[in-house]
């Protein structure tokens, strides 16, 4: 009976669904973090009549064919890029992407990594850093002795001193952008890696022709909606529960044959 295999694979469908959402709501205060999206597409069909073919008199087209669908599958799992909101935390060396683009790190080995989590720090050396101590790309060291850092929408960092009126220009962030975002790879750790389908890192500065402006004291929170999650995840739920009654349902009518050939 295919209806217990149909069944079967909307369950594992729903199980995918569910374990989705669930990551969602796990990051839902982490920063930078953009919501994932399960999204399904229906199995190949077993052509019981097909049509546009002859009837069996050659005397006219069959209009409508027979086709019973096999079930469903996970096609891709979408991390949908939108802007999350930017939350003041006061921290001189936070800053928050308003609008496209990613910042560049570099990774353990030197190869380029992107993140949209602005909460940077210092290393021993100075150096700008991410949590994890990756290098942000630009080259910017922190002075020991500046009383002030001033990041300005273009992405410039300066430094105030006591003793000079002028700033020192410490150097410029650096921005890239992708002809497909949903094609990056999540690494994990806030990083993402360029693929193949995400096409090559567009470079840029903040601030110009479809690239962001960035935001000191601000980090991107999550673009996580709790209301949107636990809708869908009492969807999926429900859905779940449908398939499995389709199971049950599929099994009695197998019971009623067995008993009757008994």
């Amino acid at each position: 009976m295919k209806a217990l295999a149909i069944a079967a694979t909307g369950m594992n469908a729903q199980q995918t669904n569910l374990e989705v959402i669930a990551n969602n709501i796990a990051n839902i205060n982490t920063t930078g973090f953009k919501r994932a999206r399960a999204e399904f597409s229906d199995l190949l069909y077993q052509a019981e009549r097909l049509q546009g073919v002859p009837n069996r008199a050659n005397q006219a087209i069959v209009p409508e064919g027979s086709h019973i669908g096999l079930g469903v599958k996970t096609s891709a799992i979408r991390n949908v890029h939108l802007q999350g909101n930017l939350v003041n935390t006061g921290n001189k060396l936070d800053i928050a992407l308003a609008g496209q683009g990613w910042f560049e790190i570099e990774g353990a080995n030197g190869e380029a990594l992107y993140t949209r989590a602005g909460s940077f720090n210092t290393n021993a050396e100075g150096q700008l850093v991410t949590v994890d101590g990756y290098l942000v790309a630009g080259g910017i060291v922190i002075p020991d002795n500046a009383v002030e850092i001033v990041v300005n929408k273009s992405g410039q960092f300066f430094a105030r001193y006591d003793d000079r009126v002028e700033l020192e220009d410490l150097g410029q962030l650096t921005l890239s952008n992708f002809s497909n975002e949903a094609g990056l790879a999540p690494l994990g750790d806030n990083l993402f890696q360029e693929t193949a389908a995400s096409g090559p890192a567009i470079a840029g500065v903040p601030g110009d022709p479809g690239f962001a402006t960035t935001e000191q004291y601000y980090l991107e929170s999550s673009n996580v909606d709790p209301v949107k999650e636990i809708t869908e995840l009492i969807s999926a739920q429900r859905a779940y529960e449908m398939n499995s009654k389709v199971i049950k349902a599929a099994d009695e009518m197998a019971a009623v044959i067995t008993q009757g050939i008994r």
